[in-house]
């Protein structure tokens, strides 16, 4: 497929361009997300290892056999859009539990099917509701976590 000729770069592309968009974010709210973003990041490489385990999903490889695709998407647009949703919904809950709904859903129901025509990635042994579940428990963890960080933060202030 000559998709997959370009994978390299589109690999690089995918780590590197939502990077561009941190400057925007703002220092604090660099600071403040970040711990979350990187948390967030290594339960969805937890839940991914799992995933390969069950063969619940599928990443194609595409530099070798350790490099895959979640590993761009996960450090890249995955972590970046992490903080920017926490920076713009963060302390209301219900637009954060909203926002997610509307990206992951968009990812299930809309990039999924791009992602397997173009061998990319590829659901195997689980529907996209359930995918969507997973989505959405990871969204919850994010939340409670730098809701915990701040909270404790806000303790060793005093």
């Amino acid at each position: 497929m000559k998709f997959m000729k370009y994978s390299k770069a589109l690999l690089l592309l995918m780590i590197i361009l939502p990077w561009f968009s941190v400057s925007l974010l703002g220092k604090d709210a660099f600071k403040r997300f970040l711990p979350a973003g990187l948390f967030i990041s290594l339960v969805v490489h937890i839940v991914n290892f799992i995933a390969k385990k069950r063969r619940w999903w599928w990443w194609f490889e595409a530099i070798s056999p350790k490099v895959t695709w979640v590993i761009p998407f996960t450090w890249g647009p995955f972590l970046v859009g992490s903080m920017w949703i926490l920076k713009w919904t963060y302390g209301k809950f219900f637009h954060y539990i909203l926002l997610n709904l509307i990206i992951d859903g968009a990812f299930t129901y809309g990039l999924v099917y791009y992602f397997q025509k173009f061998g990319m990635f590829s659901l195997v042994r689980m529907k996209k509701i359930q995918l969507m579940y997973v989505f959405m428990v990871d969204a919850l963890l994010l939340y409670c976590f730098q809701f915990f960080k701040e909270k404790l933060l806000v303790k060793k202030e005093y």
